[in-house]
């Protein structure tokens, strides 16, 4: 993967919701790329659309038309079941309330993605330790059999983030990642994610805080279903060559 390769292109994207005959369009005519290794933000007031376009990149969500073309695949019509398993095999979520298993360790919610796999590409005997290393990669080796309810807030996200990592995905997807952290854990999450871009991931973030935004390459602003602007921030960095590919071990 380089620098010039494209994870994310979206040509005309549009999304019209219909209900008791009356129509809403959520995204009109939307197109966007993302690069290999970009960090990007996507912000917009309530309406503007953004929850719609992540549910859409995200593969959570089919649009009416246009195409959606991830990582050189064009998943614009793909059905339910052919978009869970390009979930599992492409995206990385992490999600404003965590979603971990609340009756099971850190280890054991890392390791989900690797048991919902249904290509096998990873043998059972190798899950271990490959929840071991992105729990280390997140600075919580130490406490990897601890369950959630023994962690604080920004711990919690951690392990969210390290599930998000196990499967070597090709874009990592955060909608409103610190939104339930106080601005110190919220600062050490970005930071944490900041690290993982370095490295080269490519990271695109819904947030409506502009201090979180600023840590990114790029923030997108939605407005009414169309871009409105896109601000460059200035935070381009070098890529640091670190193997990251988790599934490798």
């Amino acid at each position: 993967m380089t620098a010039a390769h494209t994870i994310i292109e979206t040509i005309d994207l549009t999304k019209i919701y219909g209900m008791n005959g009356v129509s809403v369009t959520a995204l009109e005519n939307l197109s966007i790329h993302i690069e290999a290794g970009e960090f990007v933000a996507i912000m917009g007031p309530s309406g503007s659309g953004k929850s719609t376009l992540l549910n859409i990149l995200g593969c959570l969500a089919r649009p009416t038309s246009g195409k959606y073309i991830l990582d050189g695949e064009d998943v614009s019509d793909l059905d339910k079941v052919q978009l869970a398993l390009i979930r599992n095999l492409k995206l990385g979520y992490v999600f404003q309330s965590y979603n971990l298993l609340s009756n099971t360790t850190a280890l054991r919610n890392v390791m989900l993605p690797l048991l919902y796999d249904r290509t096998h590409r990873v043998p059972p005997e190798k899950w271990q330790a490959m929840g071991e290393k992105v729990l280390e990669a997140v600075d919580l080796g130490d406490r990897m059999h601890h369950q959630p309810q023994e962690f604080s807030g920004g711990q919690q996200q951690r392990v969210a983030i390290a599930r998000a990592l196990i499967n070597d995905p090709v874009v990592i997807i955060a909608d409103e990642p610190t939104g339930n952290l106080d601005s110190r854990s919220g600062e050490e999450i970005m930071g944490l994610l900041d690290t993982f871009h370095k490295q080269g991931k490519t990271i695109v973030i819904v947030t409506h805080d502009p201090i979180v935004a600023a840590h990114t390459e790029r923030t997108i602003h939605l407005r009414d279903g169309r871009i409105d602007t896109i601000v460059h921030n200035g935070n381009s960095h070098p890529v640091i060559r670190k193997e990251t590919n988790y599934a490798a071990i």
